[in-house]
C-alpha cells in the first residue's frame, strides 16, 4: 500500500515522482537516480498508485445514472486512438489503424455536456471500429436505462436504428446520390457544435505526455487511462 510506515520515502514525495512520470514521461531511471531508490521501487509505486487511482473510475451504469440525477439529458461518445509502440509479430498486427496508419490501442469515452470525462472503456485493438466498442459495451442500452440520450460523431451511424425515438445522434451523411438538404446542414451544424466538449475533453486527457506513444504492457493501458481520467478531473476542477 502507498501508506506504509516501511516506504523509504514520504507518501507525498512518492505522488510528486508518479505524477512527474505520468505528466512529462519521465524515464523510470531517470526518476529513480535523482530519488536514490532503484527502478524496481519506482516501478512498483507507479503501479500501485494507478491501480488505487483506476478504481475510483464508475462503471458505465453508475456514471450515467450520475449525470441523470444531476439533472443532465445528454451526454457525448466519442472514440480515440492512443498511440503504442510497434511491437513485432503477427498478435500486434490487430493494433495498427487503417484509419489512423499506425499501431495503438483504441479507447471509447462519454463525457458530460461540458466535455468532462465521466467514463472510459477497457482498451481494444487499435483496428476496432467506434461503432463495435459501443456494441460491445451495451452502451445504447445502458443510455436508455438511464434515460439519456447521445451526440456522437457519423462514424456511430447504425448504432441507434430507432428512426422515431433515437438515443444517439449522429446528423445525416451525403452520399452520391443523395445530397444534404439545407435542413440537414444545419442540423449537423448545430450536431457539430454540441460536440465539441467531447473534443476538450480528450485534449485535456491527452496532455499527460506518458500518451505521446505508450510504453507500457497493453494489458496495464486501461489502467492507466482511468487513473488519467481521474487525474484529469481533477485538474480541469481546480
Amino acid at each position: 500500500m502507498i501508506r506504509s510506515r516501511w516506504r523509504i520515502l514520504p507518501t507525498g514525495k512518492i505522488a510528486v515522482i508518479v505524477l512527474a512520470m505520468l505528466r512529462h514521461d519521465q524515464r523510470l531511471a531517470d526518476m529513480a537516480g535523482g530519488n536514490n531508490v532503484s527502478e524496481s521501487t519506482v516501478r512498483r509505486w507507479r503501479d500501485e498508485l494507478i491501480v488505487l487511482l483506476a478504481a475510483q473510475v464508475p462503471s458505465l451504469d453508475r456514471a450515467l445514472k450520475k449525470v441523470a440525477r444531476q439533472g443532465g439529458e445528454v451526454v457525448l461518445i466519442d472514440g480515440t486512438l492512443i498511440a503504442t509502440q510497434r511491437r513485432t509479430g503477427k498478435t500486434d498486427r490487430r493494433n495498427y489503424s487503417g484509419k489512423h496508419h499506425h499501431h495503438g490501442l483504441h479507447f471509447l469515452a462519454l463525457t458530460d455536456e461540458r466535455g468532462r470525462p465521466i467514463w472510459i472503456s477497457a482498451a481494444r485493438p487499435g483496428r476496432t471500429h467506434d461503432n463495435t466498442a459501443a456494441r460491445q459495451d451495451h452502451v445504447l442500452a445502458h443510455l436508455r436505462a438511464a434515460g439519456l440520450g447521445a451526440l456522437a460523431d457519423l462514424g456511430f451511424r447504425g448504432l441507434d436504428n430507432d428512426v422515431l425515438d433515437p438515443v444517439i445522434v449522429t446528423g445525416f451523411h451525403p452520399s452520391r446520390t443523395h445530397k444534404l438538404t439545407p435542413g440537414q446542414k444545419t442540423a449537423n451544424r448545430v450536431i457539430a457544435v454540441g460536440r465539441a466538449p467531447v473534443e476538450h475533453g480528450f485534449a485535456h486527457l491527452k496532455n499527460w505526455r506518458i500518451l505521446t506513444k505508450l510504453r507500457t504492457d497493453p494489458a496495464r493501458a486501461t489502467h492507466l487511462l482511468r487513473a488519467l481520467l481521474v487525474l484529469t478531473n481533477l485538474e480541469v476542477s481546480r
